[in-house]
């Protein structure tokens, strides 16, 4: 009896160790994500595109592709890497100035950790942006779109970045050097690197917050206009069935090279997403964005881009990893800023759309 035991736990043993061993041997791991959209804008413009401030979903009348993406990760207790190939109308907007193949890199960067014994690490490449609590894949946000301070700050990035957590995992905190303002290569004539700062603290696993920077020039020398921009957001569960989000955007920028005047911008957005059953969420939104200048939206209009936003979402999730959801927004603006079918502009801007999502 004694000798079947000692042999049972020897075969267990052996059986968790080559177990072990074979993971260690296979640190990769592939994923991918599919959105696919339909939506329609009531003022219907001919150009069937979205206005100039919207980069996700941004095709009006037609049945599109969001974002297709395929994912490699490879992770082990030293080394990271991550590489990410993309297409879709969402990368055509946002990498627009990115030259060649460039244009599908949705991410592609390799960190290591400094120190064993410490959750310090080094990661370089094309990176998720530090900016901001939405991302672009919808699946991951509460709402079907982005809202104007996450379509207006950086998606991405390229650089290199320096994080370090705190054992308790409470604190996180991120240093990084950087290309520019949503950019893998830099512009032409710029030889300035940006700055930026991640800090987030979870004081308890219900709560996030979370304040981001960006400072540095994102135009050629000749024209240097620094930049300095705070994101600052807060993610909350209420309940286990009521989640509630809220982030504010503040910027300034020189009005000229290494001038002493600055142009000012800012952006607030605020939304809840409510579990009505395990399938079924509704989410409202509410937000606001400012910039009178154009440094970041240019309106050519008399009192510049100054814009109210509000969403009601349902989301149903048809399978474990498919999500069917259903959104009406409306924007409504201080100037005449939407163009309208035939030529005309309009303050009002009433979209519905629809999009189906899976990760697999």
């Amino acid at each position: 009896m004694n000798t079947k035991i000692v042999t049972l736990a020897l075969s267990l043993f052996l059986s968790n160790a080559a177990f072990a061993q074979e993971e260690k041997k296979n640190p990769m791991t592939f994923s991918g994500y599919v959105e696919t959209y339909f939506q329609y804008d009531a003022n219907n413009p001919e150009t069937n595109t979205r206005p100039s401030f919207i980069y996700s979903h941004n095709r009006n009348n037609e049945v599109n592709l969001n974002l297709g993406l395929l994912k490699a990760i490879y992770d082990t207790e030293l080394v990271r890497a991550n590489l990410a190939l993309a297409a879709g109308s969402y990368m055509n907007a946002n990498y627009s100035a990115e030259p060649g193949v460039l244009k599908n890199v949705y991410e592609a960067n390799v960190g290591f950790k400094v120190l064993k014994n410490q959750n310090l690490w080094i990661t370089a490449g094309i990176l998720p942006s530090h900016i901001g609590f939405e991302s672009a894949v919808g699946a991951d946000c509460i709402t079907l779109t982005r809202s104007i301070i996450a379509e207006n700050s950086p998606y991405f990035e390229a650089g290199a970045k320096i994080t370090y957590v705190s054992p308790s995992g409470q604190w996180e905190f991120s240093g990084l050097y950087l290309n520019g303002w949503q950019r893998i290569q830099r512009v032409d004539g710029n030889t300035t690197p940006a700055f930026g700062h991640q800090l987030i603290y979870k004081p308890t696993n219900r709560i996030t917050l979370n304040s981001s920077s960006f400072i540095g020039n994102d135009k050629p020398d000749d024209v240097r206009q620094r930049r300095y921009f705070h994101d600052f957001y807060g993610q909350f569960e209420l309940t286990s069935k009521v989640k509630l989000m809220a982030g504010f955007d503040l910027g300034w920028e020189e009005n000229s090279s290494q001038g002493d005047q600055y142009n000012k911008w800012y952006g607030a957005s605020v939304m809840t997403q409510i579990a009505i059953t395990d399938k079924l969420n509704l989410a409202v939104r509410a937000e606001y964005y400012q910039d009178k200048k154009g440094v970041i939206i240019v309106t050519g209009t008399p009192d510049g881009f100054e814009t109210y936003g509000a969403s009601l979402n349902s989301d149903y999730r048809i399978g474990s990893n498919l999500v069917w959801r259903m959104e009406v927004k409306n924007f409504s603006s201080k100037d005449a800023i939407y163009v309208k079918q035939g030529g005309g502009t309009a303050n009002e801007s009433l979209v519905l759309s629809t999009s189906l999502a899976v990760k697999f």
